[in-house]
């Protein structure tokens, strides 16, 4: 299937279909900032620890998004995910082929630019591999054969980068007040894994690797690598995120942002495009179950500071982002805001 950028791109040419509306456009430069929190996770076993919470919960009220390094995931698992990726990525093209999907309810699909492909007029410059990961016992049976140790590695990789996201949320469980094990539940059971590729482009001022948006679950961790690429909006100017080697970038998801009743902030995010490297990226996601309702939490609740946010199932809600994902809506939180006349039940 032509449709796959690594597959037909010669490095020269960028089809229409690949231009965005001049407001979309990312344009020649935009600065990276060594503005976005890095934070020390190791200082967070010891008498560093209320420190650490303090600056996890700060970064993700100003930012919505912070490094971390001392992370705990060992380098070697860190670097044979890497060279599992970029192996997945060299295999002939008939071989990823075999994954090619858009039906997201797969537990494993190769896609390209988003699996709304067909739904989307203007496509982004990026071939992709998701799959799901829990229970890992079942979803590792579905993912790629080849390469032959993908499988084997991945795994690992997956395993050590859940536990670092469960320590991440249990600190942040912590600095919001809601006691211990708030997220070890339904509201943190489905995880997945989204490795991304975007190859040399002919003019990155023009097209992106992915689109404006927010994410949908808890918190999403990213291996980004040592290509730029990822871009935030603070203050309503585009910065760059500082590609730090080894470092996780985590981002504060929708759901996130409902629970803790807005004090943590889900903020818009892009990807753009490099002339002369590729840049690859795995970002894992760690959400509610479809079935999970997610609301403000109570402990957070009180007559001076009452419910901004409706209850909503999740599963509902990711339809709901998916409309404005598409542009068919303004804000997929926007639903569930509540008024002063709106109900506080789920609608």
């Amino acid at each position: 299937m032509d449709k796959f950028v690594s597959t037909w791109s010669d490095g020269k040419t960028l089809p229409e279909n690949y231009v965005f509306s001049t407001e979309m456009r990312p344009g020649e430069h935009v600065p990276v900032s060594k503005n976005i929190p890095v934070i020390d996770l190791g200082k967070a076993v010891g008498l560093d620890r209320k420190e650490t919470i303090q600056k996890i919960i700060e970064a993700s009220q100003e930012f919505g998004f912070f490094q971390v390094i001392n992370h705990g995931v060992p380098q070697t698992v860190i670097d044979d995910a890497r060279t599992a990726y970029q192996d997945f990525f060299d295999l002939p093209t008939e071989e990823k082929l075999k994954l090619c999907s858009s039906d997201i309810s797969q537990k494993c699909i190769y896609y390209t630019s988003n699996v709304v492909y067909d739904e989307e007029d203007i496509h982004a410059w990026r071939d992709s591999l998701r799959h799901f990961c829990s229970p890992l016992e079942e979803c590792i049976h579905s993912w790629p054969q080849k390469p032959t140790k993908y499988r084997e590695v991945v795994g690992k990789y997956v395993t050590e980068v859940n536990e670092m996201g469960t320590r991440i949320l249990e600190l942040i469980s912590e600095g919001l007040k809601l006691g211990v094990g708030y997220f070890a539940n339904e509201l943190s059971q489905e995880q997945y894994l989204s490795i991304h590729c975007y190859p040399p482009c002919p003019d990155p001022s023009l097209t992106l690797g992915l689109r404006p948006h927010c994410d949908t679950g808890l918190i999403t961790i990213l291996l980004q690598g040592t290509v730029a690429g990822l871009q935030t909006l603070t203050d309503g100017q585009w910065i760059g995120v500082e590609p730090i080697l080894d470092a996780f970038v985590i981002n504060i998801g929708y759901q996130l942002q409902i629970v803790s009743n807005g004090k943590l902030h889900s903020v818009e995010h892009r990807a753009v495009t490099n002339k002369d490297e590729t840049r690859m990226t795995a970002a894992f996601f760690i959400e509610p179950k479809g079935d999970c309702i997610v609301e403000p939490a109570k402990a957070l609740i009180n007559a001076e500071n009452p419910p901004i946010y409706k209850s909503v199932k999740y599963a509902e809600f990711v339809q709901v982002f998916r409309e404005a994902y598409l542009g068919k809506i303004k804000n997929a939180l926007e639903p569930y805001m509540i008024t002063s006349t709106s109900s506080l039940s789920t609608e």
